[in-house]
């Protein structure tokens, strides 16, 4: 979202209302649409605004773009009648190898093994396509008569329940979601802080196919510069997601195809047999950002708006997720007892139940990335003593599956079975 001038957060709201809603979801990526189909389920009608411009109805190439959903939050798109539209397009993730080593090198023999077989569940989780989840969330948005999509408009300016578009358009509502990621003008706006921090690394994001089948099994292979990220998709295919230093990032992104597949045939290994390069390739810097508070007045934070992580577990959307059932259930619970739903009261309530948790995931993300993206000698011999311990205790290593899988701690109602 654009950053407002000073003057322009402070001047005077138009009073008259074009569009009248109960909430406003600043942010047509993910988590926002995510959010809106959930409220609308709940009688609350949503206005959800996105600075691009309206997409094309039809389902777009594939880019290499993936996302791993864990099975909790495959419960929560089941939950609001999307998973049926997607399912058939994903992979599940039926086995996670995590190796340390060097590239080129090979991993080293101390490696954790998780086996979705040790929990009753099923699969730990699932890779879908963004093509696949967008279209879904876009078509299930365009059939509910409680949302009103805005495509390609921009907020300007921002009070207390209310937002000014560029288009001059004036939205009222009870309450404000910031939906709009690390850079979240809904939270510039509201005068909420961040506090974070760089790590010097750049996620390289593309696919690639293989000749040999993967199994469903995702792979963490961590090296001295950042973790590599192989993840199964549908017809042979894996998400990769590495992370080099800024500079060899750079470097990388720089090369054409051939040269690309070359640097990373190193890290990559021959297990799956030669490799191509299939789709786009994206990349994004890596860093640690928390917003000192989730909420304010008629405001609350989501996803990537409250919390960026590194993604090292791949945990970045499912925590986003895991922010939007939690806060359906407050509001829910509000709507019911008769309570404004953008009442400080309430908001406090979603703060508090997730502002721990994503602390403990943005303490784990820095802590683990800090233990392994190094070549300490000392280090190295901790962090492999540590995966051998816990590989080779059975209630600790699903206690770590249970986890992978979103399954642990207080679980909204729409996370659960």
């Amino acid at each position: 979202m654009d950053n407002p001038t000073k003057g322009r957060i402070s001047r005077p709201m138009k009073i008259n209302t074009d569009i009248a809603t109960d909430v406003i979801i600043v942010g047509g990526g993910l988590n926002g649409p995510t959010l809106g189909l959930a409220l609308a389920n709940i009688g609350l009608r949503c206005t959800v605004i996105d600075t691009l411009p309206a997409p094309t109805r039809g389902l777009p190439d594939f880019d290499g773009r993936s996302y791993a959903l864990a099975h909790a939050s495959m419960r929560l798109l089941r939950n609001i009648g999307i998973w049926g539209d997607v399912a058939d397009h994903t992979q599940p993730m039926l086995e996670i190898k995590v190796t340390d080593g060097r590239a080129g090198e090979g991993p080293s023999p101390w490696m954790l093994h998780f086996d979705h077989a040790e929990i009753e569940e099923g699969p730990m989780g699932f890779m879908c396509q963004d093509r696949h989840l967008r279209q879904a969330l876009l078509a299930a948005m365009d059939a509910n008569d409680h949302i009103t999509q805005l495509s390609g408009e921009t907020v300007v300016a921002q009070d207390v329940g209310s937002v000014t578009l560029a288009s001059g358009k004036t939205l009222n509502a009870k309450l404000i979601i910031g939906a709009d990621g690390r850079t979240s003008g809904t939270a510039t706006r509201a005068g909420i802080k961040r506090t974070g921090w760089g790590y010097g690394q750049t996620a390289i994001v593309c696919a690639v196919g293989h000749e040999k089948p993967h199994g469903g099994i995702a792979h963490q292979f961590f090296m001295p510069a950042g973790p590599l990220a192989i993840l199964p998709l549908p017809s042979d295919r894996c998400s990769i997601v590495w992370s080099e230093s800024d500079a060899r990032a750079a470097e990388i992104m720089a090369m054409d195809d051939a040269d690309f597949l070359d640097a990373l045939r190193p890290a990559f290994g021959d297990f799956l047999g030669e490799i191509s390069l299939t789709g786009k390739r994206f990349s994004y810097a890596l860093g640690l950002t928390l917003a000192n508070r989730f909420i304010a007045d008629r405001i609350a934070l989501i996803g990537d708006a409250a919390h960026g992580v590194h993604p090292i577990a791949g945990q970045g959307l499912n925590a986003g997720l895991r922010d939007v059932a939690a806060l359906v259930d407050v509001l829910s619970d509000a709507k019911k007892r008769g309570e404004d739903i953008g009442s400080p009261s309430v908001l406090t309530r979603y703060e508090q139940w997730r502002r721990f948790d994503t602390a403990t995931l943005a303490a784990a993300t820095d802590t683990f990335n800090r233990l392994f993206s190094n070549d300490n000698p000392f280090l190295r011999a901790v962090r492999d003593a540590g995966m051998g311990l816990i590989n080779a205790a059975p209630g600790l290593r699903r206690r770590f599956i249970r986890e992978a899988a979103g399954l642990t701690g207080d679980l909204p109602s729409l996370m659960r079975a």
